[in-house]
């Protein structure tokens, strides 16, 4: 399979059932951090299917049902933000990797990861693949779906916390967010461990 080519739609052989994998929310202060991986039939194509941080809101959401919709085999997961602060967003992120292939119907001959790096996942050869999302339809597919995933989770805890504006900035470190923390202190769903405000002052606890 090449690895030097940069045009967006490259498809993986078609002898192998390839599974892209990809994270969503690693930079976030609030929130947990998703991945997916997504197994794309033989001859899968889509002109507008790319890494997710190039594509608009609206057709993020409609890939999305493309690729869940056409997938030989997809799956999302998770790690939350006390997991994070545990074992911090490097591993987090690798973690909640690897709870999604966990999770596909299809066992996976071969894993691209995008990034440079991993924890092999058990009798699964996998590749780490910098800028993968731009180069690969199942890391972009992946990508999507992470995104996509994630955004609705956010939405979800924005209502009930909703002066930190997480169905805006969901979840990342935008200034209204960081003033939001300054003047009314953190939830559960922050990451105690990220740097939250400049100079890291004390922050009180919301319940």
């Amino acid at each position: 399979m090449p690895t030097d080519r940069t045009h967006p739609n490259l498809q993986p052989p078609a002898n192998d059932h390839t599974a892209g994998c990809d994270e969503a929310g690693r930079g976030c202060l609030a929130g947990p951090v998703f991945a997916a991986a997504v197994i794309l039939p033989a001859g899968f194509t889509h002109p507008d299917l790319n890494d997710s941080k190039q594509m608009s809101l609206k057709n993020r959401n409609r890939l999305r049902l493309v690729i869940e919709d056409s997938a030989l085999a997809w799956a999302v997961a998770r790690v939350e933000a006390e997991e994070i602060d545990e074992i911090n967003i490097l591993n987090a992120s690798i973690l909640a990797m690897h709870r999604a292939i966990s999770e596909l119907k299809i066992k996976p001959e071969l894993l691209l990861i995008d990034g440079h790096r991993f924890k092999a996942y058990p009798d699964i050869p996998h590749r780490c693949e910098i800028k993968g999302d731009g180069r690969f339809l199942c890391i972009a597919a992946a990508s999507v779906l992470a995104k996509t995933h994630r955004d609705e989770y956010m939405l979800g805890i924005h209502r009930e916390f909703p002066q930190y504006h997480w169905d805006h900035n969901m979840g990342y470190p935008t200034r209204q967010h960081r003033d939001a923390i300054r003047a009314t202190g953190i939830t559960p769903h922050h990451r105690k461990s990220f740097r939250l405000l400049d100079g890291q002052m004390e922050i009180p606890f919301m319940m």
